[in-house]
């Protein structure tokens, strides 16, 4: 999430492109004229648009430095709660910080603010933004989505949104950082989000793991596994179960530091393999994870939406 004092930036980013909108406005900025009729971008609108206030439980935007969204939003997303179906998908990606910039690029498409015309992500932007966070949703078998082809986007203009914070952070994360995999704290809460997201959840020990082409690739050993949740697991999965940690081969995870004992581990079948999207260790007396496996089928899934999940819904 952006500090107060980079909310203020931003703020005061949009308030120098509104102020620019009266003598920079021209035929030849066609591209990011606002529709007067209901039509825009080869579909129909049934409303027209309009100013709303962001909502407080718009979770991805709702700090994002001001307080009025246009709607339909540059995604063409025509009800609120569409936007919040979607943009609750992408809260997960924050909470990795990726790049400081994660927050404005999204929500410049999610909630735009409200102006006379919209203003849309400059390509940079969306660059440095996807070749910080790209490795991470990847790491959990999500490739960046084709809505936020950065290709879609205008070269740097005084009608876009340009990098706000630099690109200290547009490199992937050092080697020093922890994989992703491997930073869940042992929240009952965060479990359990965590077995919603996941296509399997499954109590294991390891046998070996091996290093090849970048990633990490999980052994089980062949007795002491019990699937807690199948989803798409079939018998030849499970006879021999090999699960595999993309982008994982070089950064520390202090849970495989000993193999000794067992795991909780969850994943999603991405073409066929067994991604991790997160591993625990087992701890009988950890209270948090025991209440998390008694009580997760009874858990709210339906409210929460898969990690990083960013499918054009259209």
């Amino acid at each position: 999430m952006m500090s107060p004092c980079q909310q203020h930036a931003l703020g005061a980013t949009l308030l120098v492109l509104v102020q620019g909108w009266a003598l920079s406005v021209s035929q030849e900025y066609d591209y990011y004229s606002w529709p007067s009729d209901s039509f825009q971008h080869g579909r129909f609108y049934t409303k027209q648009p309009q100013c709303v206030d962001i909502p407080t439980d718009l979770q991805l935007c709702h700090n994002v430095g001001y307080k009025r969204m246009r709607l339909p939003n540059l995604l063409e997303h025509e009800s609120m709660a569409e936007v919040k179906q979607q943009a609750s998908s992408w809260v997960p990606l924050l909470a990795k910080r990726c790049h400081s910039d994660t927050q404005v690029f999204l929500c410049s498409l999610f909630a735009p603010v409200c102006l006379d015309r919209p203003i849309y992500p400059c390509r940079s932007l969306c660059e440095v933004v996807r070749d910080s966070c790209a490795p991470v949703m990847e790491s959990y078998g999500f490739p960046w989505p084709e809505m936020l082809n950065c290709n879609k986007f205008p070269f740097d203009n005084d009608l876009c949104i340009t990098v706000q914070f630099g690109n200290s952070q547009a490199t992937q994360p050092p080697v020093s950082k922890i994989c992703t995999q491997c930073e869940m704290e042992h929240k009952a809460d965060g479990i359990m989000e965590q077995m919603c997201s996941s296509d399997f959840v499954v109590k294991m020990r390891i046998k070996e793991v091996k290093k090849e082409n970048g990633e990490r690739r999980l052994v089980a050993a062949q007795k002491k596994k019990k699937l807690l949740k199948v989803g798409p697991l079939k018998r030849k999965d499970t006879k021999k179960l090999v699960l595999h940690m993309k982008n994982a081969a070089s950064c520390p995870c202090p849970q495989l530091d000993d193999l000794s004992g067992s795991f909780l581990v969850m994943g999603r079948k991405v073409g066929g393999r067994l991604l991790v999207l997160a591993i625990y260790r087992w701890e009988k007396k950890n209270k948090e994870m025991k209440f998390a496996v008694k009580f997760m089928f009874s858990y709210p899934c339906s409210m929460h939406y898969p990690l990083f999940y960013g499918a054009d819904p259209h």
